[in-house]
């Protein structure tokens, strides 16, 4: 199975990189409008959104697709690749440079593999997680091709931990690492998997804000904890995912789930 990863590590590289070399043109400069959940789109994005569907359909015609500002129920085939033609709209509509293309592969409803490339950085983040799927391959996570792992730190003031926008109620009590805050569920999330951060959270992501970063974090050696009593994955056939949310703490080890749960309970449901 060694050919097909080649493939598909392949292709995303070379689409993202196609994709995103056109909105580093249309970077600052397109205007953006609010949709119904208050969160912004540009022509950039449904640009983006349509020309990734059409690589998929033409590299995999038999893989489904699901995507932000199109397909939002998920299909019944065994394939299918989540994308987010632009995550941090609301980035590059105001021309801050942290924002990025994501691309993941499920199968049978669960990642196995993500890609995220952030045009401004020059960074390009994959990984291979096959879980209990069944499936082998290449294993670990990647920044730019080079092996990158969570971090073995213990929690310090001198240590990083995420935060979004809605979940700031975390710093009501005395917070045990410094706060940063990035404005990219993706990028938020995969410092983690990248030794930046000790932790992350997202209160209201989207299946397309994660399910690429599902298999990088955890391939990175990061746990993924669903702050909802259902598990995320598998998706389920004809249920359209356009507005749920998943709300999501990642830590770079399993043993700091327990010291970092309880500052983001709020959250559970």
């Amino acid at each position: 199975m060694t050919d097909f990863w080649t493939t598909i590590l392949d292709f995303a590289e070379a689409t993202t990189a196609r994709v995103g070399k056109q909105l580093l043109a249309d970077f600052g400069q397109a205007q953006a409008a609010e949709k119904a959940d208050g969160s912004l789109v540009t022509q950039s994005d449904q640009w983006a959104d349509q020309e990734l569907r059409e690589a998929i359909a033409a590299a995999f015609p038999e893989h489904g697709v699901l995507s932000e500002e199109v397909e939002h129920i998920f299909p019944g085939t065994e394939w299918c690749w989540i994308i987010d033609p632009i995550d941090g709209t609301t980035n590059f509509a105001r021309g801050i440079p942290l924002w990025g293309i994501s691309l993941g592969l499920l199968y049978r409803g669960t990642p196995v593999f993500g890609y995220v490339h952030l045009p401004t950085l020059g960074q390009s983040f994959h990984g291979f997680w096959y879980g209990d799927s069944g499936l082998s391959g290449p294993t670990g996570a990647f920044l730019n091709r080079q092996p990158i792992h969570s971090s073995v730190d213990e929690p310090s003031r001198n240590h990083f931990f995420s935060l979004c926008a809605r979940s700031t109620a975390v710093m009501q009590n005395r917070f045990p690492c410094k706060i940063r805050m990035l404005g990219v569920a993706t990028y938020n999330l995969l410092t983690v998997a990248l030794g930046s951060t000790l932790g992350a959270v997202e209160a209201t992501p989207k299946i397309w804000d994660i399910a690429a970063v599902w298999a990088i974090a955890q391939a990175g050696g990061a746990s993924w904890v669903p702050l909802e009593s259902e598990p995320i994955f598998p998706l389920r056939v004809g249920q359209d995912y356009g507005e749920r949310s998943f709300p999501t703490l990642v830590v770079s080890r399993g043993e700091l789930v327990p010291f970092f749960r309880p500052y983001v309970g709020f959250l559970e449901k």
